[in-house]
């Protein structure tokens, strides 16, 4: 790469000078294209005075013809930017270099093309050249540029690659034909047939030079009547013989399946008029003097095509019964379909007025236009909705020269989590095209990232904060949340370990295993273990009661069947409304950890000293007390049931028939917002329940804030609490009531 400043440039090239523009870009470019050879093996030189030919056949700007040898100079320019706007302008440097942009990540898309499907590989090139086209002037000069590669490589008889004849063939021309660039089209579809099916070319190409000459004579005999006889009836008429593309023959044949005679246009003339009305004089003549074929013909000028062609289509029989078709339209018609929309496209350079430089002033509605060609193109070959249509993609590069594809707005933080997880975990800064910028900046089409990566660490939490503009891809975002949530897990497991090691120490326990302790408690690990304690999901009293030996002068027996005493200060009377299944009066006691409530499934477990404790099924320390009892074959739980005067039943019994109250325990999350405690005690209150505590806390996150409430309220059966649990639920902001 040459490093190039303004001193360094011919006064030929500076814009002081009053040379054209494309005469300058020429003498500019000389000494650096003359000998450099393209990855083609084309030479540069010849590549881009061909170029600059062909748009100028399309009618393309002079600014576009000197942008074609700008093109292939910037690979040999340190600041191609910097050198090519103070020796021409900015809208030229601009032009060239996005070009060179598109045409590297073209190249390391063909580079890969043997790794992926011929369909992937298409639609990556479909796509690349849909984000380029903000600026439809770069997809131009690749659709002149891609023309004259395939013309180079069938003049010198060398094999071109099947990927780049498939891009061609199935990209680039559907291309212009979207654009309405026909001249290129058909060429190009020729060339990529030529290269994909060579015996099948050479054999349509055959077929039609067999009676070539006296068909020629036929048609040019057909075209100087048809001209004489129009003017004779007042019609200015230009009539041409239009050639046939093998292509369009080879593609009729088969969508048709017909015989290569059974082809009507291989004899075809075209008439060019001035107006609209002479176009339908005309068919009228044409018609009265052949014999029109009725299913042949097609008025698209009066409902023109999706790209905006117009023109008359008609096909007729001359005397001995031979096909002629007989295309009619004006001038400007004409212009339109060999040029296209996008030839037409005023490109006026208006300074940073205009759009990408190109001047807005009579040109809008065609450029709305060509960007609507463009968005119908991608219909017609993805059928995707209009949400994924009008998504935005940038293509971007590795230092290894990889292509990445990332939304429009993407950050260097999206590129590397794109490219990997722990990349983007570690990333630090980042390098676009070799100079540093903020993790935040914008990345563009084109450029080359470089991460900047420590080598441990993790995601900042700014990362998060979406007006920072630190992450764009929602992708990227779920990695850094995943990232977050799987430390505070390791916080939770952390915390959880250290409270069991801790009781472990008290109970003289160390020696054990903290895989078979999480076993025996009904745990697949000892971090799910860790984690419900951590989460004080789980009593360290559950294992405080594990470790302890059964007491040996109390057997399950003699509890069974001991009768309670009726002297008042041993207390021995039955609570809480249980009844031991089998036994008519046992000492039984609510658990504190679950708060069991008439209607609730419950469950007993014969303690020592203290008669039974009563859980529900659900509670996870009696789970536990009964994985242990499975394990050891104690016997200690038991079957229980509520008294008959204690369970819910209908109406009354849901409104607190029975007199006795019982104290549960009441989570309610919901979003933090001023007056909610209040609304949820009025709806306590209404159904006359007595809050006799209440604990409110308040966690802030970047997704709002969070109040935690936990309330102890007396009821007297859990059918109730249930209905008053669904009314507290429809107090707005209300996520989850539950009972602890």
């Amino acid at each position: 790469m040459t490093e190039v400043t303004r001193q360094d440039l011919p006064q030929a090239m500076l814009p002081s000078m009053p040379q054209s523009m494309l005469a300058r870009a020429r003498v500019f470019a000389e000494p650096f294209l003359r000998n450099a050879t393209l990855e083609t093996g084309e030479n540069a030189w010849l590549h881009a005075k061909a170029v600059s030919q062909i748009l100028l056949d399309i009618g393309g700007s002079e600014t576009m013809q000197a942008a074609s040898y700008l093109v292939y100079t910037c690979g040999h320019l340190n600041k191609p930017m910097e050198v090519i706007g103070q020796a021409f302008d900015e809208n030229l440097a601009s032009l060239a270099v996005e070009t060179t942009k598109l045409m590297e990540v073209q190249k390391q898309t063909r580079a890969t093309a043997a790794t992926i499907t011929a369909a992937a590989h298409t639609e990556t090139v479909r796509k690349m050249l849909l984000a380029f086209s903000r600026d439809l002037r770069v997809v131009m000069l690749r659709l002149a540029s891609r023309l004259q590669s395939l013309r180079y490589f069938a003049a010198s008889k060398k094999d071109v690659s099947q990927s780049m004849a498939r891009e061609s063939l199935q990209v680039f021309a559907p291309l212009a034909n979207r654009l309405g660039i026909w001249q290129i089209k058909w060429e190009m579809e020729d060339l990529s047939f030529r290269f994909l099916e060579p015996d099948t070319y050479k054999e349509t190409a055959r077929l039609l030079d067999e009676k070539r000459t006296l068909r020629e004579d036929y048609v040019e005999q057909l075209r100087e009547q048809l001209q004489t006889d129009l003017a004779k009836q007042g019609i200015k008429a230009e009539v041409q013989g239009r050639p046939k593309h093998i292509y369009s023959i080879v593609k009729k044949m088969r969508g048709k399946e017909l015989g290569f005679d059974q082809v009507f246009d291989i004899r075809a003339l075209r008439v060019i008029v001035a107006e609209i009305e002479d176009c339908y004089g005309a068919l009228g003549w044409v018609h009265a003097q052949f014999t029109p074929i009725s299913d042949e013909f097609d008025d698209y000028i009066a409902k023109p095509k999706a790209n905006g062609y117009q023109s008359l289509h008609t096909v007729v029989r001359d005397a001995t019964g031979q096909a002629i078709e007989v295309q009619i339209r004006t001038q400007s018609m004409h212009n339109k379909a060999e040029h296209g929309v996008a030839a037409h496209w005023v490109y006026k350079e208006a300074g940073v007025k205009g759009y990408a430089g190109v001047a807005a002033t009579n040109s809008y509605d065609a450029k709305i236009a060509v960007l609507r060609q463009l968005l119908a193109w991608e219909r017609d070959l993805t059928a995707a909705d209009s949400a994924e249509l009008l998504s935005d993609r940038i293509y971007v590069l590795t230092p290894d020269a990889s292509v990445v594809e990332l939304p429009q707005g993407a950050t260097a933080i999206d590129f590397a989590y794109t490219v990997h997880t722990d990349l983007g975990h570690r990333c630090r800064g980042a390098k676009l095209d070799g100079v540093m910028v903020p993790l935040n900046t914008p990345l563009k089409n084109g450029q080359t990232v470089e991460i900047n990566a420590a080598k441990e660490g993790g995601p900042s939490r700014d990362w998060l904060n979406a007006d920072l503009g630190y992450l764009t891809s929602s992708r990227a975002k779920a990695k850094v949340r995943a990232w977050f949530n799987a430390l505070a897990m390791m916080e939770t497991t952390a915390r959880g370990r250290e409270a069991v090691e801790k009781l472990l120490q008290r109970e003289g326990k160390t020696a054990i295993k903290l895989v078979d302790l999480a076993a025996q408690l009904g745990f697949k690990s000892a971090d799910e273990l860790f984690e419900v304690f951590g989460k004080d999901e789980y009593s360290l009293r559950t294992i405080e009661a594990f470790f302890k030996p059964p007491a040996p002068e109390l057997t399950t027996e003699e509890l069974l069947h001991k009768r309670a005493k009726t002297d008042k200060k041993s207390n021995l009377a039955p609570t809480g409304g249980v009844l031991v299944v089998g036994v008519d009066s046992l000492l039984t006691q609510l658990a504190k950890c679950c708060k069991p409530a008439p209607g609730d499934a419950i469950g007993g477990y014969v303690t020592r000293g203290k008669g039974v404790s009563i859980h529900r099924q659900s509670c996870s320390n009696f789970q536990a007390l009964v994985l242990r009892n499975d394990a050891n074959g104690e016997g200690r739980v038991i079957d229980v049931a509520w008294a008959k005067d204690k369970v819910p039943s209908g109406e009354a019994s849901a409104h607190g028939a029975g007199g006795s109250v019982y104290p549960v325990d009441v989570v309610i999350e919901a979003a933090d917002s001023q007056g909610l405690l209040k609304a949820i005690l009025e709806v306590f209150s209404k159904d006359k329940l007595n809050v006799i505590a209440a604990n409110t806390q308040s966690h802030r996150s970047t997704d709002g804030d969070t109040a935690l409430m936990t309330f102890t309220v007396e009821v007297t059966n859990s059918a109730r609490l249930n209905k008053v649990l669904s009314q507290v639920l429809e107090v707005q902001g209300v996520r989850s009531a539950r009972r602890r």
